[in-house]
């Protein structure tokens, strides 16, 4: 499946989903523009290392996701480096849990800012740009939680639940136009901010870490597995493809069962 010639914006891309996303990208001859936070030196070596083994050109924009001004920025910065904006994923998130009365309003504030409105400021600058070219791929990395709720997650999953429905109205707008919007739904990943969690559970109920692993998909997953961050980069390596073109506004679940239930 090659995408030699094409240019993608990938947010959140320095780790986890972000990153293998980027990757699979360039591996389909796409140049990409990295976003995201960490050490400056590990980014650094991750666009010296991914332009080297796939021989594209990629580079890296800090563009802070709380802030529409960075974002647009970003978005020009990548058409003006490349030429054009073809792809655009918006991976960027952030999570906190609490009950809805003892959730911090900043927190909330942040959570909407980067999860959900950081991708209509991106879509809002990219859109124009691919129309133009008459093709591009928006996909929205969304969450099992954009479909079902849990406890202690008010603001994730208002903002997912919020991206598929931005979801469907872009890819509803964007009908004949050769530019389609579709999202991601994956389960639970094992990236490292969930390994954090696992640890945790391990810690504080004084069990194995594989143990507390397994405990954590059967409360949700009837098939004990995480996903992987590579399957997730491979579905949006489907939604950029030709065999892809159809598909407006919808949802592509990797969730173990999660949803089936």
């Amino acid at each position: 499946m090659s995408l030699k010639g094409k240019s993608a914006i990938v947010t959140g891309s320095t780790s986890g989903i972000g990153q293998a996303i980027a990757e699979t990208l360039a591996g389909a001859g796409c140049n990409v523009m990295l976003n995201g936070f960490g050490d400056a030196g590990a980014i650094e070596k991750l666009r010296q290392d991914t332009a080297k083994k796939f021989g594209v050109k990629v580079q890296y924009n800090g563009a802070d996701m709380t802030k529409p001004a960075e974002i647009a920025d970003l978005v020009a910065k990548t058409n003006a480096a490349f030429g054009s904006v073809d792809i655009l994923v918006n991976n960027a998130g952030i999570q906190f849990v609490a009950p809805v009365e003892k959730f911090p309003a900043e927190r909330w504030d942040a959570i909407i800012a980067i999860n959900l409105s950081s991708a209509f400021h991106a879509i809002h600058e990219a859109l124009p740009l691919m129309k133009a070219k008459k093709w591009g791929r928006i996909v929205n990395i969304a969450s099992t939680h954009g479909l079902v709720a849990s406890k202690e997650k008010v603001a994730y999953v208002a903002a997912k639940h919020g991206i598929i429905g931005m979801t469907k109205v872009v890819g509803m707008e964007c009908a004949d136009t050769g530019v389609t919007c579709n999202a991601i739904c994956p389960g639970w990943v094992l990236t490292p901010l969930v390994q954090k969690q696992i640890d945790a559970r391990a810690k504080e109920q004084g069990i194995p870490a594989e143990q507390a692993m397994k405990n954590l998909l059967a409360e949700k997953q009837p098939q004990l597995q995480f996903t992987t961050t590579e399957q997730i980069a491979g579905l949006a390596l489907f939604l950029c493809s030709d065999t892809a073109s159809n598909m407006q506004g919808t949802q592509l679940v990797s969730d173990g069962g999660w949803t089936a239930q």
